[in-house]
């Protein structure tokens, strides 16, 4: 199969049939063999009924339900999953993303060889307070941290050999640092293409503000994971060594000053506790990093999520 697209959405019923009637066109005029797959993350207005009715009429239309709202990486995670193509499109389903990109995204990846094509939507149509300031902001820490050169990392609409899709697992609320996940996992061939963005047509947008904060929070656990996920005690055992000898040292100093100076009065000097607690924090971190290890080599943690239907899969 040529392609799978893998659609991720949260009550869009409104959009469905167009985007749909939308993708097969366009998959028409350039004979592609392909797959839609639907992932309803909980949607509690008409949505999976549309689906239903979508494919119930064409075979290439398979669909996910979630039994509650997950989130879009849940959603992503599982389309995976499910797509058997040999290139994966992933794209919202507000019909913001334009399916006309897909043949060009399909390219790049085929005839390029890339790992990863991910859109740039270069002129945007959001609020620019509520969202292009902060999506700039965002994406510059990523670029800063990842040392990936994109322009927008939280794109929806995106292309991928099976193999990466295969191979990384999105969890959390990760979505917005796939490339970053495929960098660790070992695809280094990471492009982009400016793509149309289009203005909103159907419903309201899912996403907060919140969104902005888990973002940046959801980075630095990435950049951490990514780094010492296999190895915490070379963070957690370094930082607490450090920690523990500062203190260890302080303690040699009033002990030094005490028998050989005379000082007696030890307990009413501010250093003393910063001993103690440098020492107590050291060992706590050394455990910590200890901890880690033990848990990064004796287990392997999985989401679960509770799908309530299918179609076609």
């Amino acid at each position: 199969m040529d392609l799978s697209i893998v659609i991720p959405l949260l009550n869009e019923d409104e959009s469905l049939p167009e985007l749909t009637s939308w993708i097969k066109k366009v998959m028409n005029e350039n004979d592609f063999t392909y797959e839609i797959i639907f992932i309803d993350d909980g949607s509690t207005d008409n949505s999976w009924n549309v689906i239903q009715q979508l494919s119930s009429s064409d075979p290439n239309i398979k669909a996910i339900k979630f039994q509650r709202n997950y989130g879009k990486s849940a959603a992503l995670n599982e389309g995976f999953k499910a797509a058997t193509g040999d290139v994966i499109i992933t794209m919202d389903a507000d019909m913001q993303d334009s399916p006309d990109e897909i043949p060009a995204l399909r390219q790049m990846i085929i005839s390029e060889n890339y790992d990863l094509v991910s859109g740039w939507k270069k002129k945007r149509y959001d609020n620019k307070l509520t969202k292009n300031i902060p999506s700039k902001l965002f994406n510059a820490a990523a670029r800063k941290s990842s040392g990936i050169k994109l322009h927008d990392f939280n794109c929806g609409l995106k292309a991928y050999k099976r193999k990466v899709v295969k191979t990384i697992e999105v969890y959390g609320e990760m979505h917005r640092y796939i490339p970053v996940l495929a960098k660790w996992s070992g695809f280094k061939k990471i492009g982009e293409k400016v793509v149309e963005h289009r203005a909103r047509k159907y419903g309201v947008t899912k996403f907060g503000w919140e969104r902005f904060i888990n973002g940046f929070l959801d980075l630095g656990s990435l950049m951490f994971v990514g780094k010492f996920g296999k190895r915490p005690m070379h963070f957690f055992g370094l930082w607490g060594s450090l920690v523990f000898f500062g203190g260890l040292v302080i303690w040699i100093y009033l002990f030094i000053a005490k028998f050989a100076f005379q000082q007696y009065n030890m307990t009413d000097r501010p250093l003393f506790y910063i001993g103690i607690i440098s020492i107590v924090v050291g060992v706590q971190l050394f455990l910590a990093g200890f901890l880690g290890e033990l848990i990064s080599r004796n287990s392997a943690i999985r989401d679960n999520y509770l799908i309530e239907e299918k179609v076609g899969l």
